[in-house]
């Protein structure tokens, strides 16, 4: 591994000029809210230009530049931007003297203003390389109206869970739709969580952190074969295997299944094909009724920004970033995006309704976790993904399920190569 060099950062009072390029993913949030808190920047800072651009596979345009050197300052690459690998050719900035520096108003320092748990999933080797912006929580949707107006209790557990979908099929409802295409929706929407319902945070840290049998271990099976048995009780959406992430979503919010796994982004994913009168509302994945696990757990995640360590002026990147970080910034990304942020106090605001009850989940949580794993070792996850779909298509059993995933493990495992990561 490459050594990181520690970021530059501005002194206080310090003048700022020169150009910023920001490049950032254009995904369901689109990038006009960067856009525009680079325009208050510029109008704070009239000696600095900042030019902010993106792309929906803005990725596969930053690859080759960082090869060249032309890197932007600013970049949010998505995750599928091998970014840990960026941290091993020493291609990005360590950040914690930024972070050690103070925010951009107020006192303290700037570290201070973000959610602890949050910060941590940027860090490698306790070293701080990449920083979190919106915050994702993960867990099922539902329509309250739908289920007021037939009279069904949201299932809290795995067991009603199973009580009510007969209730929803004899409506003509399909219980539970999926995003087929895009199998890690059903990771961390049933099998992980499942998997820590039923033997705690430990079973997903050990399979996380390749501890030989852990992907076949007596949690993670459970969590197959409960994934399993609500297929072959036939309460899936008839061919949601097939569908991908806005088909099935389109699918429930147009009451054509009653659930749907997802993270915290659908509303605003969603907004221009949400029917009128449509809703949607947070749940927790119904647990375990007799696991060692927290009910109260909750898998989140976060989308990574940094600093390439050939950017021209990082300085300027950095107070940039302090800035669209800044409490009164994060609060307008909660209200005008619809989802939560990174930043301590951002949710103290006018809360969407959909994300009050995420927000909640997320303060009475008493651990959250994150399937890491998924951009560290990239090829293991493509290939338990594979095997998960292949037990939805009623292809191998749970346990064949188990051990194809332990075999990946392994693999990556034997392999020297693939750098390893300590999870917690």
């Amino acid at each position: 591994m490459v050594a990181a060099k520690p970021v530059p950062v501005a002194k206080p009072g310090e003048k700022l000029t020169g150009n910023v390029e920001v490049q950032a993913f254009k995904g369901g949030f689109g990038i006009d809210f960067y856009q525009k808190a680079a325009d208050e920047f510029m109008a704070k800072n009239p000696d600095v230009k900042v030019k902010v651009e993106g792309d929906p596979r803005v990725w596969e345009k930053l690859r080759p530049r960082l090869v060249s050197g032309d890197t932007p300052d600013l970049m949010f690459p998505g995750w599928d931007m091998d970014h840990w690998g960026l941290v091993q050719e020493g291609q990005l900035y360590s950040l914690d003297a930024a972070l050690d520096s103070e925010p951009y108003e107020g006192t303290g320092k700037w570290r201070d203003t973000f959610e602890p748990a949050l910060l941590k999933l940027g860090q490698l080797n306790g070293k701080q390389y990449v920083l979190p912006y919106y915050m994702i929580v993960m867990g099922w949707w539902y329509d309250p109206g739908v289920f007021a107006k037939n009279g069904w209790t949201v299932p809290k557990t795995y067991e009603e869970l199973l009580e009510l979908c007969p209730k929803i099929k004899a409506k003509g409802i399909a219980p539970i739709t999926f995003q087929g295409k895009y199998p890690y929706y059903m990771m961390f929407g049933m099998l992980l969580p499942w998997c820590q319902s039923v033997g705690g945070l430990q079973a997903i840290n050990d399979a996380q952190n390749l501890v030989p049998g852990a992907w076949k271990s007596p949690a993670m099976l459970q969590a197959a074969k409960m994934i399993r048995e609500l297929g072959d009780k036939g309460f899936y959406q008839e061919g949601a295997v097939g569908l991908s992430h806005t088909e099935s979503q389109t699918e429930f919010l147009n009451g054509h299944a009653a659930m749907i796994p997802c993270g915290t982004w659908l509303e605003s994913e969603m907004k221009n094909v949400t029917p009128p009168g449509a809703k949607m509302q947070f749940m927790l994945p119904p647990v375990f009724k007799d696991g060692k696990g927290d009910p109260s757990a909750l898998m989140i995640d976060i989308e990574p920004w940094m600093i390439p360590s050939a950017a021209k002026n990082p300085k300027a990147a950095v107070a940039l970033y302090k800035y669209m970080t800044s409490l009164p910034v994060a609060k307008r990304f909660v209200e005008e995006k619809g989802t939560l942020m990174a930043i301590k106090g951002s949710d103290d605001t006018k809360l969407p309704e959909t994300l009050q009850v995420p927000a909640k989940a997320f303060h009475d949580s008493k651990a959250v976790y994150c399937y890491q794993a998924r951009h560290y070792y990239k090829v293991m996850d493509k290939e338990i993904q594979d095997a998960l779909t292949s037990m939805l298509n009623k292809q191998i059993t749970p346990e064949q399920f188990c051990d194809r995933a332990e075999a990946a493990a392994e693999k990556t495992r034997k392999d020297d190569s693939i750098p390893k990561r300590k999870i917690e």
